[in-house]
């Protein structure tokens, strides 16, 4: 158990990421060390190269650090990746990454299909009834990912990352790409999800409102490590060059409004 009394979810410790190119090293994380708990949403923010999403495809096993630790509920990385972690951790990557030739109820159960252990009937029925989880209506189902807008395919795209009842949720740039008013539902769709299915939540965002609106803790990744985490209050008075541009420079010019509406917990 963690200081705080939740369970760890994700521990790194130690972690170095290194990219190799032709007589060239370079360096990304070196002795990155984090620790997500159980029921939180982790947000990381970083200015670009820092490797946001590097590390988001390490705690799901798609990519090797060159050295450290990585612990997703309990086990290393390694192996929770060779035993599917699919099953575990659910990911929402950024532009949805949906297969254009299968439907929207194809692509959802997709997952779940794959294990090859269940009759097609329920996985049909399991399909749908995360499709009504996140607001789209029975007759999507059919529809092709060209006909669907921005917002519905993220949509989609949750769907299937939720589609094993993973209790580990990896969002990269969720509300990318979406018009204000699209971002604002799939806002809130999250906030629920994450109070109704008890998720933890790991989220890699450039939008303030987004995070703001979600992170329970925010971590900043600067000089190849995070150099601070804690709740949004705490994170924003912090004395860093980074942390100042991005959070209270031009394009963080709501922060302060922010913190007088929003409390911070979900």
């Amino acid at each position: 158990m963690t200081a705080g009394g939740a369970a760890a979810v994700i521990e790194i410790r130690k972690l170095w990421s290194v990219f190799h190119a032709p007589g060239r090293r370079f360096v990304i994380h070196k002795d990155l060390d984090l620790t997500v708990r159980a029921g939180e949403v982790v947000s990381i923010v970083g200015g670009s190269g820092t490797g946001k999403t590097v590390l988001l495809r390490q705690i799901l096993g798609l990519e090797q650090p060159e050295r450290g630790e990585i612990r997703v509920l309990g086990e290393p990385v390694g192996r929770t990746a060779r035993r599917g972690a699919a099953s575990r951790i659910g990911m929402l990557f950024q532009h949805g990454a949906l297969f254009s030739a299968f439907s929207v109820l194809e692509n959802i159960a997709f997952p779940l299909r794959e294990l090859k252990t269940l009759p097609p009937k329920l996985v049909r029925d399991a399909a749908m009834v995360k499709l009504r989880m996140v607001g789209l209506k029975p007759e999507d189902a059919d529809k092709m990912p060209a006909d669907l807008s921005g917002g519905m395919i993220k949509r989609v795209a949750l769907a299937r990352a939720l589609i094993m009842d993973p209790p580990l949720l990896l969002l990269d740039e969720p509300t990318a790409g979406l018009d204000p008013d699209s971002s604002d539902g799939f806002v809130r769709l999250l906030r629920s999800l994450h109070r109704d299915l008890g998720l933890t939540v790991v989220m890699v965002t450039h939008d303030l409102d987004t995070l703001y609106e979600l992170s329970t803790r925010i971590a900043v990744l600067a000089e190849q490590r995070v150099i601070v985490t804690g709740p949004p209050r705490e994170v924003i008075a912090f004395q860093h060059p980074f942390v100042h541009d991005f959070f209270l420079g031009e394009r963080g010019q709501r922060a302060m409004e922010l913190l007088r509406e929003y409390p911070f917990t979900i």
